[in-house]
């Protein structure tokens, strides 16, 4: 039942996502918040990763600081 309700939410949101064209400017926009949010996960995996506190925090600092870049990217539309 959970696929089942997973795929026609999915189709909901594609038909949706159909019916509301983005201009070339708001894609951009997107990818750019896409490609931080990526960085920004990186760097919390690569802390994730870190063998001692002080790399690990630095590291998570970073994260914070993309995703707040993302997050600025995304209310500029």
């Amino acid at each position: 039942m959970n696929k089942l309700s997973l795929v026609i939410v999915a189709t909901g949101l594609m038909a949706l996502a159909a019916c509301n064209k983005q201009t070339p400017a708001e894609n951009a926009v997107d990818n750019t918040a896409a490609a931080l949010e990526n960085q920004a996960d990186a760097l919390e995996n690569a802390a994730d990763a870190a063998t001692n506190e002080a790399t690990e925090s630095a590291l998570e600092n970073a994260a914070d600081a993309v995703e707040n870049q993302a997050d600025a990217v995304k209310d500029s539309k």
